[in-house]
C-alpha cells in the first residue's frame, strides 16, 4: 500500500518523482495555489503560457503533466485544477479529489510530492487522504502487462502543527477503505460467507476487536431465520459476525450493521444476467462495518463500538427460500417473502434485532440494498431514512463532510400498507414498484422499537463505480460509507450528536 509522510520543505526543492501542485481558474488565466509558491519562476516565470497552451484552465480535478528539463528536482510538474480561488478556507473535499487525480495519474511512479494548499492540519489530511485513495488500484488477478504500479510514496508538503497526526490519521483511515475496496472487487468464487468471517477474525483481531461468529447451526438454533433463509440455497452456507471495540473513557455506544451478501443471483427470483456480474459488491455494507470498527480500533476513539455482519449468499437450488415461504425472525416476528431478490432486508432485520440487544445510542445500517436508490438519486448519492430527522439529517451532513453524498429521504406513512401479508407479521416486498427504496427503509423500521435511534443508509450505487474513475474514486469498489461510519463514531466519542440522541 501506498505511504504518506509529512515534509515541511518548499515545492522547489524538494526531490521526489514528481511535483503536483494546485491551480486556479481565474480571468487572467491559470493562477498557482498556495503550497506550489515558485514553480512559476523555476520555470522562467512561464507556467501560465505553458499551462495556456495546453488547454489547462485549472478547472476542478483538470490533471495536466509538464516536463521540468531540469529546473526542479523533480523531472515531471503534475498541475492538478482547484476551480475558483475560494473566498475563505478550502473545501476539503476539492482537496481530496485534486489530490487523488494527480496521484492517480502518476501510476508507475515512485514518490510523489504534493504542494497542495496544506497551510492547517485540517487540509494536510484532506491531501494525505485524497491522494492515497488515489493511488489504489486493484492487481491481486493481474498476471502481468504493462499495468503500472500505484506511486509508492506520496509525500505531503506542510509546515501546519498537527499536520503530521493528522497525515496518521489519514493513512489509518485510507487503510481501511482500501480493505473494503479488495473485499467488494474479489470475486464471489474467493469470498463466501464463511471466508469473509475468518478474514473479519483475522484482522479484528490483530487490530483488537472481539469478534464473535454464529455458523449455520447456531443461525439455526437462536432463531435468525432471515439470515438462514436467504443463505440455505447456497452451498456456501451464512454467517453473522460481531465485532466489537470498547474504550475505557467511553460514555457512549454506536451499533453498525451492514448487508453482507457476497453474491446476489436474486435467488428464485432470479436477476437478469446483465444486472448480475457485478453483485459481489452486494456485501458493500458489510464490508464498510468492517473497514470502520478496524478503524476506530486503531484510532483509539474513546467510544464503544459494536458491528455486525450478515453475510449470506443468494442462490437457486432446491433448497433455496421460495416466494411464499414465512421466515421466523430473531426480532419474533414473522416475514412472508415474496420476493427472494429483497433479501438484503430480510439479513439486516436479524443483525438489527441482535444490535439492540447491545443497547447502543444509536444504530446505522448501511447497505447496497435497492436499485431504485440508483433510480432515484444516481450512483453517488446514498439516500438516508431514519425513526428521527435529527439522526437522518446528521448523517446527511456527516456524510457530506467526508464527500460521500447523501440525501435525506422521508418514509411515508401511506406506503406501509404495501407491506401488508395476509399470512405474516409483515411482507418483504410491496406490490407496487414506486417508491422502493421507502418502502424498504418502512419495512426495516417495524424492526426497530421507536425508543431506539435509527438510521438506514441505502448505498447501492455509491458503493461500486461501473464508470471511469474520478477524483479519488477508483472503477470498481470504492469503499463508500467506511469514512462516513468512522465520522460518526468520532462524533459520539466527542458527544457531538444529534439531539435525539444526546
Amino acid at each position: 500500500m501506498t505511504t504518506v509522510r509529512i515534509n515541511a520543505s518548499d515545492a522547489v526543492s524538494t526531490e521526489t518523482g514528481a511535483l503536483i501542485v494546485g491551480i486556479h481558474t481565474t480571468p487572467d488565466g491559470p493562477r498557482t495555489a498556495p503550497g506550489g509558491e515558485g514553480l512559476d519562476q523555476a520555470l522562467d516565470g512561464r507556467l501560465t503560457e505553458i499551462l495556456t497552451t495546453m488547454g489547462f484552465t485549472g478547472k476542478a480535478e483538470e490533471v495536466v503533466k509538464i516536463p521540468t528539463f531540469g529546473a526542479l528536482p523533480a523531472p515531471v510538474a503534475v498541475a492538478v485544477g482547484l476551480g475558483e480561488v475560494p473566498e475563505g478556507d478550502y473545501d476539503q473535499e476539492t482537496l481530496r479529489r485534486a489530490a487523488g487525480a494527480a496521484v492517480r495519474s502518476l501510476a508507475g511512479t515512485p514518490s510523489a510530492a504534493l504542494a497542495l494548499p496544506a497551510r492547517t492540519a485540517a487540509e494536510a489530511a484532506a491531501v494525505a487522504l485524497g491522494g492515497l485513495l488515489g493511488a489504489y488500484d486493484f492487481t491481486r488477478y493481474r498476471t502481468g502487462g504493462d499495468r503500472k504500479p500505484p506511486v509508492g510514496e506520496i509525500v505531503v508538503l506542510s509546515g501546519a502543527a498537527g499536520a503530521e497526526e493528522a497525515a496518521e490519521r489519514s493513512a489509518t483511515v485510507a487503510e481501511s477503505v482500501t480493505l473494503v475496496r479488495d473485499l467488494v472487487n474479489t470475486p464471489p468464487s474467493d469470498l463466501w460467507p464463511a471466508r469473509f468471517a475468518e478474514i473479519a477474525q483475522e484482522k479484528g483481531a490483530e487490530a483488537g476487536l472481539s469478534v464473535e461468529v454464529w455458523d449455520e447451526v447456531r443461525l439455526k438454533e437462536e432463531g435468525f431465520g432471515g439470515i438462514v433463509g436467504v443463505g440455505q440455497g447456497s452451498v456456501n452456507p451464512p454467517r453473522l459476525v460481531r465485532l466489537a471495540y470498547s474504550h475505557p473513557e467511553a460514555s457512549r455506544k454506536v451499533a453498525f450493521v451492514g448487508k453482507g451478501i457476497t453474491f446476489d443471483s436474486g435467488g428464485l427470483s432470479l436477476k437478469p444476467s446483465a444486472a448480475m456480474d457485478w453483485m459481489k459488491s452486494d456485501m458493500g455494507g458489510a464490508g464498510a462495518v468492517f473497514g470502520a470498527l478496524l478503524a476506530i480500533a486503531r484510532l483509539g476513539l474513546p467510544v464503544n463500538a459494536v458491528g455486525y455482519l450478515c453475510l449470506a449468499e443468494n442462490m437457486p437450488s432446491g433448497s433455496a427460500q421460495r416466494p411464499s415461504d414465512v421466515l421466523h425472525t430473531y426480532s419474533g416476528k414473522t416475514v412472508e417473502v415474496l420476493d427472494t431478490d429483497a433479501e438484503g432486508r430480510l439479513v439486516l432485520i436479524d443483525g438489527i434485532a441482535r444490535a439492540i440487544e447491545d443497547a447502543p445510542d444509536v444504530i446505522i445500517d448501511v447497505a447496497t440494498l435497492t436499485g431504485a436508490q440508483i433510480v432515484a438519486l444516481g450512483w453517488r448519492t446514498s439516500g438516508v431514512m431514519a425513526n428521527d430527522d435529527a439522526l437522518r439529517e446528521e448523517v446527511v451532513r456527516i456524510a457530506g463532510e467526508q464527500g460521500e453524498g447523501a440525501w435525506g429521504m422521508p418514509l411515508p406513512a401511506e406506503l406501509r400498507k404495501g407491506l401488508d401479508s395476509a399470512v405474516a407479521d409483515i411482507a418483504n416486498l410491496q406490490p407496487e414498484r414506486w417508491g422502493s427504496m421507502l418502502a424498504a427503509g418502512i419495512f426495516l423500521r417495524e424492526f426497530v422499537p421507536q425508543s431506539v435511534p435509527w438510521a438506514h443508509v441505502d448505498m447501492a450505487g455509491p458503493a461500486f463505480n461501473k464508470g471511469e474513475p474520478h477524483g479519488y474514486t477508483p472503477k470498481g469498489g470504492t469503499g463508500a460509507l467506511t469514512r462516513t461510519l468512522v465520522a460518526i463514531a468520532e462524533r459520539y466519542a466527542g458527544n457531538g450528536t444529534s439531539e435525539r440522541a444526546v
